[in-house]
């Protein structure tokens, strides 16, 4: 063995020895500083109002908004996700809305053309007890309230959207890409070892058996079902009239209101002075909560301005790689 070879292996061993020894320190004050950091960030995260309306702060009004595809991220740990949307933070919103003396109300702006049905339910569940804790909720619908957009405005006391809504969409759908015949052009073999005939089902590298389809759309059915009967329930209609219009089509503002989907036209600032002379709160505040800049959040902003145009790739590279999808979803997919 020639001298740079020999060379080449004591500055391995040197840094292998050095990246143990460096790792040993680090976790050892990580952990003796994980509780004060953890501290840090919980300090950092507390609740902020900002009004938007002068009032009285013991009667407030919540606006809260819904922007985006609702689905739950993992936002800390999905360094490049869109931070449009923050399931977590929108449930604790609703939770902290139910528990404070000091809210009377919310308006819920909701700007989305759906997303999964987990999180859909979930945001339905928790707009049902900010309702139980004797505190109405209205929704003010933007461009777009599709699919499981309507499934969490469906429970509101009163549901606004312009003539120009694009809403319904009423529906479950579920989706995969299936590469097949693109592989066998290409002269790709996809090798697969698995427990069960099921294990892969919905697989992108083969095509579906008509068993599997028909696993798949008695889910989808099921989800559907769940559908039809929020919207039953919320809108004071029978499942069969709800049946009717829930085949999927999209909606505008002056169908929904025909077909008793939505109440009035309006936009958010109708809705909230809608909510303030339906319920006696002409002098309430109206705020919107936020939490407090994390050390987490800044620098998910920090790299997406690093990455800058080329944002957009990465986050089409995590869609196509997302270990989670297919799933079902209340979702308007063009």
């Amino acid at each position: 063995m020639n001298k740079k070879r020999w060379g080449a292996l004591v500055i391995a061993g040197i840094l292998l020895v050095g990246s143990l020894v460096t790792n040993a320190v680090s976790q050892s004050v990580f952990s003796q500083q994980s509780q004060s950091f953890e501290d840090l960030l919980m300090n950092s995260g507390d609740w902020e109002q900002v009004v938007i309306e002068e009032g009285t702060p013991t009667k407030s009004i919540a606006l809260l908004t819904v922007d985006g595809v609702i689905q739950d991220t993992n936002a800390p740990s999905q360094l490049f996700e869109s931070v449009s949307y923050n399931h977590d933070q929108f449930i604790e919103q609703l939770e902290h809305i139910a528990e404070s003396d000091d809210f009377k109300g919310a308006v819920i702006s909701v700007n989305t053309p759906g997303g999964g049905v987990m999180e859909s339910a979930q945001i339905h569940k928790k707009i049902q007890e900010v309702q139980k804790a004797g505190k109405p909720v209205y929704i003010s619908m933007g461009a777009m309230a599709a699919s499981g957009g309507y499934y969490i405005a469906a429970p509101a006391d009163k549901i606004f959207a312009s003539q120009e809504t694009l809403t319904g969409s009423l529906g479950v759908i579920m989706q995969s890409i299936n590469f097949e015949g693109l592989a066998e052009k290409y002269g790709v073999d996809f090798v697969t070892i698995k427990s069960g005939p099921y294990k892969d089902i919905m697989s992108s590298y083969r095509e579906m058996t008509d068993e599997e389809r028909n696993i798949l759309q008695g889910m989808v059915d099921r989800s559907y079902d769940g559908f039809v009967k929020v919207i039953s329930e919320g809108r004071g209609m029978s499942e069969q009239d709800v049946r009717r219009i829930a085949d999927g089509r999209i909606y505008d503002g002056y169908q929904a209101k025909e077909l008793n989907l939505i109440d009035e036209f309006g936009y958010e600032e109708d809705a909230i002075q809608a909510l303030k002379k339906d319920h006696n709160l002409g002098d309430a505040q109206v705020v919107s909560l936020s939490k407090g800049t994390s050390f987490a959040s800044l620098f998910q902003m920090g790299a997406k301005k690093m990455i800058g145009d080329d944002l957009g790739l990465v986050e089409a590279i995590q869609t196509f790689s997302n270990p989670n999808a297919p799933r079902l979803m209340y979702l308007y997919a063009e």
